[in-house]
């Protein structure tokens, strides 16, 4: 498909790059991010979750594995799977009854459940680059191709 990379030089344009995402997000949406430990993807959750509306803190899900927000008619589940030792643990936690055509699914870690996780429409990969962050965003379906398109 295609890619978008951009460069981000400090946590605020890691925010208004979510909040960008926001404009365009409609579900239902599968979303991949991956990167280093403290390379952004939380903060960039933060800025694409406040910019569907959220008013509050936005924090990572390490522990709890997935925290929902009810935003603008949509359910947005924003998972981080660090912590998961084992992809099976999602079938516990019935994992494929987040997936619907109401549902924006954002996915910190997705390596961790590979398997049990539907392909993404987009994949946000963030790593270091000097004291700065380097945005690789792949669209990984059409409507990840039409949304990577409005960005650009």
């Amino acid at each position: 498909m295609e890619t978008l990379t951009l460069n981000l030089k400090d946590e605020q344009e890691t925010i208004a790059v979510g909040e960008q995402l926001a404009k365009i997000t409609a579900a239902p949406l599968v979303i991949y991010l991956t990167g280093d430990l403290g390379a952004g993807k939380t903060t960039l959750s933060r800025g694409l979750i406040q910019g569907l509306g959220h008013q509050g803190a936005v924090k990572s899900p390490t522990y709890a594995l997935v925290e929902p927000y009810e935003l603008n008619g949509m359910e947005v589940f924003h998972f981080d799977l660090y912590r998961l030792s084992d992809p099976e643990e999602l079938e516990f936690m019935g994992i494929r009854d987040y997936f619907t055509e109401r549902s924006v699914c954002i996915i910190e870690w997705p390596d961790h459940g590979h398997g049990l996780l539907p392909p993404a429409d987009m994949h946000l990969r963030l790593k270091y680059v000097n004291t700065g962050r380097e945005l690789q965003i792949e669209a990984l379906s059409p409507l990840g191709l039409s949304l990577l398109q409005q960005i650009k």
